[in-house]
Formats: C-alpha cells, sequence, structure tokens
C-alpha cells in the first residue's frame, strides 16, 4: 500500500444517508491493492469521489461532485459521476418512432430530450449489493413509459476497482418490450484535482478519424465529418485547448468541445477510445469501450456557480467528460448503429477507464 495511502479523505457516510420515498440512500467505498480509492452513491449511481496518486505518491480525488446527499438533490449539475439512461444523449425534440408508433419523450434541453428526460436514471435510487471491497452492483427495473419509453427494462450495473487499476463498468440490461437503449457514464474527471484548475492543459487523445457535426441544437445532423486538418483531430496527443476557441461553426454550436466521436474499431476486443495526460502530475487516463461512440465534453458549461466538495467552486472548462455510447439521436438515424433492444435480447455495455501515471 502506498505510504501516501493516508492523505485520503473519505467522505461522511452519513452525509449520505437518506430516505426518499420508499428507498434509502447511502456511501459505498471501492478500494484496489494499489490504493486507489472511489466513493458511489446509489443515488443515480453517482462517483462521488476517485482518489488516484500522482508521480510523487501525492493522491488528489479527480473527480467532480459534492459532500452531501442534499448537496447533490439541489446541484445545478445533476449529471456528475452519474449514471446516465435510458438514452444518454439527445433525442431531437423528444420524438422517436419504433414498429410505426410514436413515442414522445421529455424535452429538458433546449427542445430535445437530454440523457433520459425530466427523472432519468441519474435521479433515481438503485437497489445497491457491494459484493467485495473492490466491486459494487447496482440493479433497478424502468416501468413501462417511465419517462415515456417503451417495456419494462430491467438494468444491472457493475462497477469494479480492479488490481489492474481501472475503473470498469459493465452493463446489462434485458425488456419485456421492444424499445431504445443508450447507457453511459458521466464523470467530470479533472486529473489534476476536483476544482483545481482549467484541464485546457490536459493532453487528450482520441481514437477516431470522424465526428457527428451537430446543428445548433447539438442534434447531429446525420453525416460524418473527417477530423484531418480540424480543431477536432485527436488522433495524437493534443492539448485540449490549443483549438477550443477556434473560429469553427462546430465549436460555436457546443461552445467548445461537446461531440460525438466515431471510435475507429477494432477486430479483436475492446476498442481503445482515448487517453488523457495531465501533464504537471503525470496522471494518465486510458479509456477502452465496446461502444461506437465517444462523446468528447470540455466543461463549457460550469460557470463558477457551483460549489463541490472541499468548498472549491467548479469554473469555466475545469472538467472533461469522455462519455462512452452509442451516437446521439440514432432513432432518428436509422443508418446509425442501432440502439434497439428486443425481448430475448440482452444489452451489454462495458467502459473502462484506466489509471497510469506518467513519469
Amino acid at each position: 500500500m502506498n505510504t501516501n495511502h493516508e492523505k485520503i479523505t473519505l467522505l461522511k457516510k452519513s452525509n449520505f444517508e437518506k430516505t426518499i420515498g420508499d428507498k434509502k440512500t447511502t456511501l459505498f467505498v471501492l478500494k484496489n491493492k494499489q490504493g486507489t480509492v472511489s466513493e458511489i452513491t446509489n443515488y443515480g449511481g453517482k462517483v462521488v469521489s476517485l482518489w488516484l496518486p500522482d508521480r510523487n505518491g501525492n493522491y488528489e480525488d479527480v473527480v467532480l461532485g459534492h459532500a452531501t446527499i442534499e448537496d447533490y438533490l439541489t446541484s445545478k449539475e445533476r449529471y456528475f459521476g452519474a449514471l446516465i439512461g435510458r438514452y444518454g444523449n439527445r433525442i431531437k425534440e423528444g420524438k422517436f418512432t419504433l414498429d410505426s408508433k410514436e413515442y414522445v419523450l421529455a424535452t429538458n434541453n433546449n427542445g430535445n430530450h437530454l440523457h433520459g428526460g425530466s427523472k432519468g436514471f441519474d435521479a433515481v435510487i438503485w437497489d445497491a449489493h457491494q459484493i467485495d471491497d473492490q466491486t459494487l452492483e447496482l440493479q433497478y427495473i424502468s416501468k413501462h413509459m417511465e419517462e415515456g419509453y417503451p417495456g419494462n427494462l430491467t438494468i444491472r450495473v457493475k462497477y469494479k476497482l480492479t488490481n489492474a487499476n481501472e475503473l470498469k463498468i459493465e452493463y446489462w440490461a434485458t425488456t419485456d418490450a421492444s424499445t431504445i437503449i443508450n447507457l453511459t457514464h458521466h464523470s467530470f474527471f479533472n486529473l489534476r484535482g476536483a476544482g483545481n484548475g482549467t484541464i485546457n492543459d490536459h493532453l487528450l487523445q482520441i481514437n477516431a478519424a470522424y465526428y457527428t457535426p451537430v446543428d445548433a441544437g447539438l442534434i447531429p445532423t446525420g453525416g460524418l465529418a473527417s477530423v484531418e486538418d480540424t480543431s477536432f483531430d485527436f488522433q495524437k496527443l493534443t492539448a485540449i485547448g490549443d483549438r477550443v476557441d477556434a473560429d469553427h461553426k462546430q465549436l460555436k454550436h457546443g461552445f467548445g468541445y461537446d461531440h460525438n466521436f466515431v471510435l475507429n474499431q477494432n477486430l479483436k476486443g475492446l476498442n481503445y477510445a482515448a487517453k488523457v495526460v495531465e501533464p504537471a502530475s503525470g496522471r494518465t487516463m486510458k479509456v477502452y469501450t465496446n461502444e461506437p461512440g465517444l462523446q468528447f465534453y470540455g466543461g463549457n458549461f460550469l460557470d463558477g456557480s457551483i460549489q463541490g466538495k472541499k468548498g472549491k467552486f467548479y469554473k469555466h472548462r475545469t472538467a472533461f467528460c469522455l462519455e462512452t455510447q452509442h451516437f446521439p439521436d440514432s432513432p432518428n438515424h436509422p443508418h446509425f448503429p442501432s440502439t434497439r433492444l428486443d425481448p430475448g435480447d440482452e444489452y451489454y455495455s462495458i467502459c473502462i477507464y484506466e489509471f497510469l501515471v506518467s513519469k
């Protein structure tokens, strides 16, 4: 165990114990043999903290969030560290058609549907079972027509903090009627430490030659655009802030980066999706997934008004998100990879965040 492990300061479990309706919220602690620690609440399946060492063995909590359940319930940013569903990202005008029937969802984001609606999976209380020191399993049944989606959907999510220093997130789901599904995870990362300044000097690589351009409402136009010779080319490690303010229509739509990248597909195993390096600390993160897309969001809507853990205010572009996913608005673009799930089939998705230290 690293000698600096004692510098990790855990949150009070009692601050997360609350009864909402007939469900109870609480806080779970995962730790691996490398000394990495993560705290997760069953309210929204939110990763509340993630403590990682730098090259000198000093630990920092690298995910944005709050120190109490009350703060999560009232926060302006409801998605810190959350599980997202039934449909991660946006659906145009909150409408989609399945087997000739139109379904109407909440329009909770500039006239469009975002992250599952008014009460997505980020705001439900999951049934939780801590299997061992490194593994937490969450379960939830999303009832037929909850938030407008058809089918009773049974979901199981497993968080595992492996001894290879990975936060592994696996999702399984089944349905009793045809539906759509696109689950993801929404941690806001700053590898220098949550609230410790800009992420624009973090170096980012995304294993994608194309991305899906969006309109002013951040809905995909349906086309694929090459990243080559544009502000969206992260095929080699590049500082996030190098081109974020470039005169590019897509960057103006997203107020910076808030776009889905089309991952280059491997023939075997998981896809390598992305890598982030924080040069000052040496903290490094790699992302692997079986999903076809990756949403890169650069913290453009953080404005300094949210006070998080340790009393720190989360300012503009002081966090990034890398959300493994199917493409936004896929049900309305038949040529995009399908998000349909039918009875008898099992949905499976995996996201691995691997943590390393560079010298």
